[in-house]
């Protein structure tokens, strides 16, 4: 009878980690995404998140709003769980759907036309609504997770701020990172000096984002900006196999993770404080500097016009 008793007790603990995980990823999930696509790999802990924004691969507002609706749907459902062992994932993979392109960073015809019109509030306003995202990415949804980019084309920009925002960064070794800012007289104002200035020392993050050069992933692996190099094409194996590998020590590595943060924060109010420098420093650009940023705007649009996006593979059954 003390068997049975025991049995049926541990059938309903079952029964109850599966409804709040089921619970948890329709959470996630219900929101009507337009610009990033979910996979939640219950059976290996992993929640995949695809950018495909409507339109150009940067950081427009509908990309940033449906990234923002996840993660606070993320802190949401995690706050939300009977017990931290019912989380659906203790892994978090941004990735994107556009071959060759992570992403390529900040809306550059919306900021010359706010540039030019002298609109400092909607530049304020974009930076704010960007940097609020990134700080989600930077403590992890203040959620148990372990977040990772995988960069898998070009990050450029914003783009490639975006993935400095997490835990660890995995990129495919022919990869294309950098902060161009610098050849429209602009610096990257939305976490770049924040996060290289930890990754690495303050000079040399200085004098990569006033370099302006875009470098392979490979050159940032050796100097410690990518934790994990991946061959070309294997990206998404290598994040696989990087999980498997560190899934039973998640706990450490969680904690590691927070302890980082806790002893070199980077906090929202600084975020801020330098998107506030930027968008003052953008309204000093001059007609000249604008047109270099329209001639960039108009070979990424040449790029894209190109582009043939593939139809979205599934990473795993949920």
């Amino acid at each position: 009878m003390h068997l049975i008793q025991k049995t049926d007790a541990a059938a309903k603990t079952a029964d109850l980690a599966d409804f709040a995980i089921e619970k948890a990823v329709r959470a996630i999930r219900g929101n009507g995404y337009d610009n990033i696509r979910l996979d939640i790999d219950t059976l290996n802990a992993t929640c995949w998140c695809f950018m495909n924004p409507v339109g150009k691969p940067s950081y427009t507002h509908e990309l940033m709003d449906d990234i923002s609706r996840m993660q606070m749907a993320i802190t949401q459902s995690f706050a939300d769980l009977p017990s931290p062992a019912m989380a659906p994932f203790s892994w978090f993979v941004m990735a994107s759907d556009v071959p060759g392109i992570y992403n390529l960073g900040g809306d550059l015809g919306h900021f010359a036309a706010r540039i030019r019109s002298r609109d400092l509030d909607a530049m304020r306003h974009y930076g704010h609504v960007a940097v609020k995202a990134i700080h989600r990415n930077a403590v992890a949804f203040d959620s148990p997770v372990v977040t990772m980019a995988l960069v898998q084309g070009d990050a450029l920009g914003g783009g490639f701020e975006h993935a400095l925002s997490f835990d660890l960064i995995v990129a495919e070794r022919s990869a294309k990172l950098g902060l161009p800012e610098i050849l429209f007289n602009m610096f990257p104002g939305m976490g770049a000096y924040s996060f290289l200035s930890r990754r690495m020392d303050r000079n040399r993050a200085e004098a990569l984002i006033l370099s302006g050069r875009v470098y392979t992933a490979e050159e940032l692996h050796a100097m410690g900006v990518v934790d994990v190099l991946a061959e070309d094409g294997q990206g998404q194996q290598a994040v696989i196999e990087y999980i498997a590998r560190h899934n039973r020590k998640h706990n450490a590595h969680q904690a590691v993770y927070r302890a980082r943060r806790r002893v070199n924060p980077v906090t929202l109010e600084e975020l801020i404080d330098v998107v506030d420098i930027w968008a003052e420093a953008a309204l000093n650009l001059t007609e000249a500097d604008l047109r270099k940023m329209d001639r960039l705007c108009a070979a990424q649009n040449r790029r894209l016009a190109g582009l043939e996006r593939p139809m979205p593979l599934l990473v795993a059954a949920e």
